[in-house]
């Protein structure tokens, strides 16, 4: 018997190099993680905490790093130095979380700049650096990128009214757009870099729903004119989008009317016969509405059109209008009013892009941290993007991949769902008479 256990046990580690690591790696990635993947990283952490502490200023010393010798001070590097105390890696998935208790006069913004270092330390895909509360770290360490090959999960099932699937989150979740609790999304991504199929995905799982879509697509209905079967409205040009803008603004005050009436304070308490659509207006490449020519009537235009949206922005949450505003660019120098709209805009989206200034005006008044990370997103790597829209504040996610064709062939099946709006109707039939 006591030759059999070790026999066994040479067996079984044989077969496992043979070819068990490798079926189980491809069929279960996580149990693989779990009996691989993870021992041997969480000993690495556990090994080589103290000097990677200390190598990157991590750890901190009680003596002090001047001395004075014979009236001179001295200044050198303080000997001793404790590194600050962490709790055993927990197991995750596709990685793990270590705890750090930070030490007096400690600060988060040293283990933000070390994220890096660490990641390649402990051999890992990436490291994220969160302060869950006062005095403590949380370090989570992802072992491979789990959106190279995302799979969105089984049961996911219908969405809520006002609420799309749209792609997968590095967590593992499904990256969902809710528009009840998110009532306005910013989405910014050069080109190729997979912003207009995230669009397509919005508008293929919205077109089921009992919600109206507005298409504002100033570069001839090139992108949002595959839909114009789902659509109630269809701008192609900038002289259509400010009638409809305004045929919208006009619409949300005569709803502002309905609930003063009843005395609610959204159409969501109104009751269900009295209550309007939802409007979700669609506006793609943003700069098409601000950048002008230079006479007097296209920046009158323009300023219009800024007015409109920031008016809808700031009353629509509670009115049933929500906007989800896209562009290969955002900045300032659009416009004065681009900043206005941008910080009603709380839902934000960014893919790759091709200026620094364009992430920072998309992520940096919330999140500083997630402008790095938007940047790092490579030319390869379409359809990820940062989104602001997580308990952490911000989380990677990728969309789903859905053709023209196939979110063409879905806003056609749905074409007979599309709500009239009276008003927006008026406007651009009135429009095409000019």
């Amino acid at each position: 018997m006591e030759h059999v256990i070790p026999l066994v046990v040479g067996l079984v580690l044989l077969a496992w190099l043979l070819g068990g690591g490798e079926w189980l790696r491809q069929r279960r990635p996580d149990w693989h993680w779990y009996v691989t993947g993870y021992p041997r990283t969480a000993a690495r952490v556990v090994l080589t905490w103290r000097k990677v502490a200390q190598l990157n200023d991590l750890s901190v010393s009680y003596k002090p790093p001047r001395r004075v010798l014979g009236g001179v001070a001295v200044k050198g590097t303080a000997l001793r130095s404790t590194p600050p105390r962490i709790s055993f890696p927990r197991a995750l998935p596709n990685g793990l979380s270590l705890l750090v208790r930070l030490r007096p006069g400690q600060t988060p913004a040293p283990f933000l700049e070390a994220a890096d270092a660490l990641a390649h330390t402990w051999g890992v895909h990436g490291v994220r650096v969160t302060s869950p509360r006062r005095g403590a770290v949380l370090i989570t360490a992802t072992a491979v990128d789990p959106l190279d090959d995302p799979q969105l999960p089984e049961d996911t099932g219908s969405p809520p009214l006002l609420s799309a699937v749209v792609g997968v989150l590095e967590t593992g979740g499904a990256w969902v757009m809710d528009f009840r609790r998110v009532p306005h999304w910013l989405i910014v991504g050069a080109t190729q870099s997979g912003k207009s199929t995230l669009l397509a995905r919005l508008v293929s799982q919205l077109a089921p729903q009992p919600v109206a879509l507005v298409g504002i697509d100033c570069k001839g209905g090139m992108e949002l004119g595959l839909f114009a079967g789902r659509l109630s409205a269809l701008t192609t040009c900038r002289r259509e989008a400010v009638a409809v803008l305004t045929a919208l603004v006009t619409d949300m005050q005569e709803r502002m009317r309905t609930c003063r009436r009843v005395g609610a304070r959204s159409i969501w308490e109104l009751p269900e016969k009295q209550r309007p659509v939802p409007v979700v207006v669609i506006v793609d490449e943003l700069a098409e509405l601000y950048l002008t020519n230079g006479s007097k009537e296209d920046r009158a235009e323009a300023e219009q059109c800024s007015s409109y949206l920031l008016r809808l922005a700031q009353l629509g949450a509670a009115l049933g209008v929500h906007l989800v505003i896209a562009g290969q660019r955002v900045g300032s120098d659009l416009g004065p009013g681009v900043t206005a709209l941008r910080a009603q805009l709380s839902g934000r989206v960014c893919h790759r892009v091709n200026d620094p200034t364009t992430a920072e005006m998309t992520l940096g008044d919330l999140h500083k941290d997630a402008v790095v990370v938007a940047q790092s997103i490579g030319t390869g790597q379409k359809g990820v993007a940062v989104t602001t829209d997580d308990a952490d504040g911000w989380v990677r996610g990728r969309s789903c991949l859905t053709t023209p064709e196939d979110a063409q062939r879905i806003a056609s099946e749905h074409a007979d769902m599309a709500p009239h709006l009276p008003l927006a109707a008026a406007a651009l039939d009135g429009g095409e008479e000019q």
